[in-house]
């Protein structure tokens, strides 16, 4: 397996960090990651190693604020900026990997993103798959919601802790303490990320009509980071006949980490293989 870094210039012609995995042979397909708050691309390791073994190429970007990406850690100056950073992320992709099918994944906050852009760019794309996506609620006390909101306006930078519980991201010890360590990973939100996101996820939640691609998406039971209860909405908004939604019982939050993480993987296999091009599943068998 390939493993390649480099950058990418984004909204504002910001330098932003990305990494691809790429299979020995020629890639049957792409699939684009977007990571959550504090997060990083790096963290989908199992998940790259998985999709990799099966043929498809991976890239996976850091966000701007996050991870080797620079700017104000979880600060944006609007939500357009991250469905820009987006854009020009799979322009790249598409660069790099021109006539290959591509999935874009998106996780928690990248869930958001993922659905804002699909919504009203879904050209290109070959489907999206969405992990306990931010939608609706949100694990964050209403309190510092409050507080984002008063500030917004008047000192959009005011950084607070948002103090998301690390413990509800898996179930398996291990990865707790990997995420404890990890350097790159960070608890903070701008006030001006918290008005944008949730004008975004309203937008996003009064437009889930217009989704004109097939659509795959995943929540844990047991999340307390972002609610199910608000995706199985989302998906009943949803009218594009190609959808799938399931849930997992008992998982946490970050289903590619959670201990049953390698059926969450096999399910986001099948769902890609059942939507490759015909062309593509004729040239692999």
């Amino acid at each position: 397996m390939k493993n390649i870094a480099g950058t990418f210039k984004g909204a504002g012609g910001l330098s932003l960090f990305y990494q691809s995995w790429h299979p020995q042979e020629r890639s049957r397909a792409v699939v684009a990651i977007v990571h959550g708050l504090g997060a990083h691309g790096g963290l989908f390791v199992p998940a790259v190693e998985y999709l990799v073994s099966l043929g498809y190429a991976v890239y996976a970007l850091d966000l701007r604020g996050h991870g080797r990406s620079p700017g104000q850690r979880g600060h944006i100056n609007r939500w357009a900026e991250f469905r820009e950073d987006l854009s020009a992320f799979l322009q790249h992709v598409w660069t790099q990997e021109p006539n290959c099918p591509c999935f874009v994944w998106g996780h928690s906050l990248g869930g958001a993103i993922v659905l804002d852009y699909a919504l009203r760019s879904p050209q290109g794309l070959q489907g999206a798959i969405v992990t306990a996506p931010a939608l609706g609620k949100v694990g964050v006390s209403r309190l510092k919601l409050a507080i984002g909101r008063v500030f917004s306006r008047v000192y959009p930078r005011l950084s607070l802790k948002v103090g998301l519980d690390r413990n509800a991201s898996s179930r398996n010890p291990s990865i707790i303490s990997t995420y404890n360590q990890d350097p790159l990973r960070h608890e903070y939100g701008s006030a001006r990320l918290a008005t944008e996101f949730f004008a975004a996820v309203d937008w996003i939640e009064n437009h889930a009509s217009d989704l004109q691609i097939p659509l795959l998406l995943l929540h844990g039971s047991a999340d307390q980071v972002t609610r199910p209860e608000s995706s199985w909405l989302f998906c009943e908004r949803v009218t594009y006949p190609d959808k799938k939604c399931y849930e997992y019982p008992g998982s946490y939050h970050d289903l590619y980490a959670d201990t049953n993480y390698q059926e969450v993987l096999v399910d986001i296999g099948n769902w890609l293989e059942q939507h490759l091009p015909e062309t593509n599943n004729t040239q692999a068998a």
